[in-house]
């Protein structure tokens, strides 16, 4: 397999890993424009466009007018002409902190209003100088109130083996509350970034102790494969291979995978980081679009008894109790439908795979360098497509500063590790 290349289509999209360097194939005329990213030919012959020119143009469009032109980048990203590009959610959420939040399997409504507003303040911060502030303190004081009623029906949903962990992390964030009301009356607005993002930690904390164990059966036919059954955290250690901007020579990334929602997909990446198999890996792509690893030097994935290991296509939609395994979305015929690990956050990390067949991922993943022209929050079209596993928490700014040929010096399970379940034999 080469590295891989992005197609993208109404009815077709793919990050690849096929032999093809563009892991494209010739579409249709009627269909398609598509450029190639070698020596900038397109498949139907028609006018060539600067990859810099097609910055400018696409800045430039307007939502509604994104069909009307069919360009690509070096990645070889293609829009189809009759393409239409639909109105984006309001307010979609686009911190990975809060899109694990939001994916917990839980179902209680204090503290997600609690949660909601919490993460609302990022959109009053918007507004310049102190003028936020008043909302701020009104969204902080609805937070402590409803925390003081609902209590009681917050501690109903712990585990019953998660009570004490839960209650410690209620009384954390009502000392988190009051903390951040003198912070908002003393207008340091610098520090209110900081603050919500700690008494956010202590919502996440409380949702979490109301998990109460892991919430279905994975398919009998995927149990030779290591699945994980909650989540894990791993750090990713990157050493750049020249020095970067301001004498950078790397850094490290945090990473959290949910097993919750994929857990075949985030099984297989755990259990590989666990064997140490991303260590001294090199990344393998890095072209603006995505950052991608994973790919042996000696073949496809990673291989077991002389066998790659494949993992089956896997996506959870909202409203559902279990993945759907096997078939995308669009071959499913949901393709409106919204899985709740979306591609949403710069950082996405996700399974690559061939380009036509939707269950030949193995040992190579992705992450995904937000580019909003063509992946907008909330109407992209890589959602249900790939199957998303993670995200990075902390350090995705080092995404953009990497580069083919850098070494991951070591990705290791940090939390979490007693999730993963080895395959039955």
């Amino acid at each position: 397999m080469a590295l891989q290349s992005v197609a993208i289509s109404r009815r077709h999209s793919s990050i690849t890993t096929k032999a093809d360097p563009l892991g494209m194939r010739p579409m249709p005329v009627n269909r398609f424009r598509c450029m190639s990213a070698n020596k900038g030919t397109t498949h139907t012959q028609e006018s060539k466009v600067e990859i810099e020119a097609w910055h400018e143009a696409v800045k430039k469009m307007a939502v509604s007018a994104l069909a009307a032109a069919t360009v690509v980048t070096s990645t070889g990203i293609a829009l189809p002409q009759e393409a239409q590009a639909g109105m984006l959610a309001a307010d979609p959420v686009k911190n990975a902190n809060a899109l694990l939040r939001y994916a917990l399997p839980i179902d209680n409504k204090p503290i997600r209003k609690i949660q909601k507003e919490l993460e609302q303040i990022s959109e009053d911060l918007r507004i310049p100088g102190s003028k936020s502030l008043g909302t701020v303190g009104k969204r902080i004081k609805y937070a402590a109130s409803m925390l003081d009623k609902e209590e009681k029906n917050v501690r109903a949903s712990f585990a019953p083996d998660s009570v004490k962990q839960g209650d410690e992390a209620i009384e954390k964030l009502r000392n988190g509350l009051n903390e951040f009301k003198t912070l908002v009356e003393a207008e340091d607005k610098q520090e209110v970034p900081i603050k919500q993002q700690e008494v956010l930690g202590y919502v996440g904390d409380i949702e979490q102790a109301m998990v109460k164990g892991f919430p279905f059966e994975v398919p009998s036919e995927y149990s030779n494969l290591p699945q994980l059954k909650g989540r894990a955290s791993l750090e990713m250690k990157i050493k750049f291979k020249d020095l970067r901007e301001d004498n950078a020579t790397g850094g490290v990334m945090q990473i959290v995978v949910d097993g919750y929602n994929a857990p075949v997909s985030a099984g297989d990446f755990v259990d590989l980081a666990r064997r140490g198999f991303y260590d001294g890996m090199e990344i393998q792509r890095a072209d603006g679009f995505v950052v991608q690893t994973g790919k042996p030097a000696d073949g496809e994935g990673f291989e077991e008894n002389g066998t790659v290991r494949r993992i089956p296509f896997e996506v959870m939609v909202e409203g559902d109790s279990t993945p759907v395994y096997e078939e995308t979305l669009e071959d499913n015929g949901r393709f409106n439908e919204q899985p709740v690990l979306p591609f949403n956050a710069f950082g996405t990390l996700a399974m690559a795979r061939s380009e036509f067949e939707a269950n030949s991922a193995s040992s190579q993943v992705f992450f995904l360098l937000k580019e909003s022209e063509l992946t907008p929050t909330g109407s992209n079209l890589l959602d249900g497509r790939y199957a998303v596993f993670g995200y990075i928490t902390e350090g995705a700014d080092l995404l953009k500063e990497m580069q083919v040929g850098d070494i991951i010096e070591y990705c290791k399970v940090t939390k979490g590790l007693e999730n993963l379940q080895a395959p039955k034999q």
